[in-house]
């Protein structure tokens, strides 16, 4: 596709369109070694969105290539892809940007490629395009920062980069709140996540959507997250206590709940009667 740039964009449409209609093409990619690299060859690192037309029909079409299984290895072991899907998240129309998550969120099915787009800092510019709040791209990056959050080290990369205070906040604002209560519980299992839930506010929020929500699923994670909050922080448990003596909040989810609700809504109830005896002792 290194012709001329009128050349290139029309390509670029035609490509656009044969790849999200018809899996043939999409596995006709799979089967040439220079496909990708030829593909890739109009944009340029750093520039990117010099032709925010072109890069849309580019990436859109990388998003398309990446549904083929066979495909994602080949797409992200091209040096090229994953570091310009990035730069695509910061910049371009919002399209772009949108379907690079969602590209990155297909390619990052594969354990070895999470952790290649983990390393080649993917984290970072999801968080950012899910803070900025963009409907159409907020869920694409919610699912990417999910699926890559999944391997151990992009946990850590996630919170360290200020995963917590941008989901904490789009859950306290009522936004995507399933998907990101899901993504809050994976984070929860690290240290730093904990500080920082406790630092934000988190325990009164994840107690208000277990007393009034209606989805078991986002009662259940909450009560995954309040779990490991207890066991690694007892500041906390005051909170708590005092949110089950005026609503009874997690005895009735251990009551009501999903099975691994009850289950963690029992251990939280534990924690706390523990820390009564200790307290009624000492």
């Amino acid at each position: 596709m290194c012709s001329s740039l009128s050349d290139q964009k029309e390509a670029a449409r035609e490509l656009r369109l044969l790849t999200r209609t018809m899996p043939s093409v999409r596995a006709l990619f799979g089967e040439s070694s220079d496909a990708i690299p030829k593909l890739l060859c109009p944009l340029s690192l750093g520039r990117v969105d010099s032709h925010p037309d072109l890069q849309e029909d580019l990436i859109t079409t990388i998003l398309n290539l990446s549904i083929h299984d066979n495909n994602k290895q080949l797409v992200a072991e091209n040096p090229l892809a994953i570091p310009l899907l990035i730069e695509s998240l910061k910049s371009g129309t919002i399209e772009t940007r949108s379907n690079a998550a969602a590209a990155l969120f297909t390619l990052s099915g594969p354990d070895s490629n999470k952790i290649s787009i983990g390393k080649a800092g993917a984290l970072k510019p999801l968080i950012d395009l899910l803070e900025e709040g963009h409907t159409l791209a907020m869920k694409d990056a919610a699912s990417a920062i999910f699926n890559l959050c999944i391997i151990l080290e992009n946990k850590g990369r996630a919170v360290h980069e200020g995963a917590v205070r941008v989901i904490l906040k789009k859950i306290m604002d009522g936004i995507l709140v399933d998907e990101l209560l899901a993504i809050l519980a994976m984070l929860a299992t690290h240290q730093k996540a904990v500080e920082d839930m406790k630092e934000l506010g988190a325990v009164g929020c994840l107690l208000s959507i277990i007393r009034e929500g209606s989805s078991e699923r986002n009662k259940e994670n909450c009560a995954a997250i309040l779990y490991t909050i207890c066991l690694n922080d007892r500041t906390t448990w005051r909170e708590i206590r005092d949110e089950e003596n005026a609503n009874h909040t997690i005895s009735k989810l251990a009551e009501n709940g999903t099975s691994r609700a009850r289950r963690k809504a029992n251990g939280i109830l534990e924690r706390l009667d523990r820390a009564a005896l200790l307290l009624h002792t000492a």
